[in-house]
């Protein structure tokens, strides 16, 4: 009789203790849930339908060339444009009326990244869903490779441009694009003579000047603005990191491999219309992709 009692005794302490742990994992006293809780709340939150767009960058956003010489053509913008052949974010997003009505264009020719902050602050007056970003070119095109912006300066310049955006617009979504490979658009570009006297007139001299110069020093000199364009884009890649609401394109436009189709034919350099196509391509599929490293690899591989 007593050995029946003590089985059962034991019986009820193993139920009882079962049911305290259900209870104790429902009240989160469970450390796995607690963590699978803690990740959710940290996983980073994308819309990939934005309602509105607010361009900022350099004269790549404001399709300088793409039309006609030495002159912007904000239609053609790969970003915000409304030319049916470029097929541009925004209309890929918003339609073409709501392109019209809800995207914006304040990237500026010249522009480095010392101006971004104030075009994001600008950008941020329209309340905008999304915020693209496409500069740092000029920062490496510059009189001489001693002038092109310090990557730690490059650095602090786009962290304050965030810094500039948050501010005022916590939830406001940014796509940031890298720097082109610009010594593929002096390979690409330096055969064409009307291309070469169009660079002369002061486009991008430290990779495009004396173009025709293959001698060693020449080349250094190339290859100190590549590395730069490479150091700057590790940069976008690092501090977008650092904001949930940040993607980056994982270096797919510096992958692009523009050819003579894809460059102005006025300074074989800017994006012509097809070249602000494929630009729009890469920033739509990074937008709406489920992660952007699969989705910058697609968009690489509609090429």
């Amino acid at each position: 009789m007593r050995k029946r009692s003590h089985r059962a005794r034991a019986a009820l302490a193993v139920a009882a203790a079962a049911v305290l742990g259900l209870a104790g994992c429902d009240a989160g006293g469970s450390p796995a849930a607690e963590g699978t809780r803690a990740r959710a709340v940290r996983a980073p939150v994308w819309n990939r339908t934005p309602a509105s767009i607010a361009a900022v960058g350099d004269s790549i956003t404001r399709g300088f060339d793409a039309c006609t010489v030495l002159s912007d053509c904000p239609e053609v913008s790969w970003a915000t444009g409304s030319d049916a052949r470029v097929d541009s974010l925004a209309v890929r997003l918003l339609g073409a009326t709501g392109a019209a009505t809800h995207s914006w264009n304040y990237a500026m020719t010249g522009a480095r990244m010392a101006d971004l902050t104030r075009q994001m602050r600008e950008a941020a007056t329209r309340d905008p869903e999304l915020v693209t970003v496409m500069v740092g070119a000029n920062d490496a095109c510059r009189s001489s490779t001693r002038a092109m912006t310090p990557v730690a300066g490059f650095r602090a310049d786009f962290e304050e441009a965030l810094r500039a955006l948050r501010a005022t617009r916590p939830t406001t979504q940014v796509y940031v694009a890298s720097v082109p490979n610009l010594k593929r658009l002096w390979e690409q570009g330096r055969d064409n003579p009307l291309g070469k006297e169009v660079w002369k007139l002061g486009i991008c001299p430290s990779m495009l000047g004396d173009a025709d110069d293959l001698g060693e020093s020449a080349a250094r000199r190339r290859d100190r603005v590549q590395e730069r364009v490479v150091a700057y884009n590790k940069v976008l890649k690092e501090v977008c990191a650092q904001d949930r609401r940040c993607r980056f394109d994982g270096n797919a436009v510096y992958d692009y491999r523009f050819g003579t189709d894809q460059l102005s034919h006025w300074d074989w350099f800017h994006p012509s219309r097809d070249g602000q196509a494929r630009l729009a391509a890469i920033a739509y599929r990074t937008v709406t992709g489920p992660d952007p490293a699969r989705s910058t690899r697609e968009a690489l591989d509609q090429r």
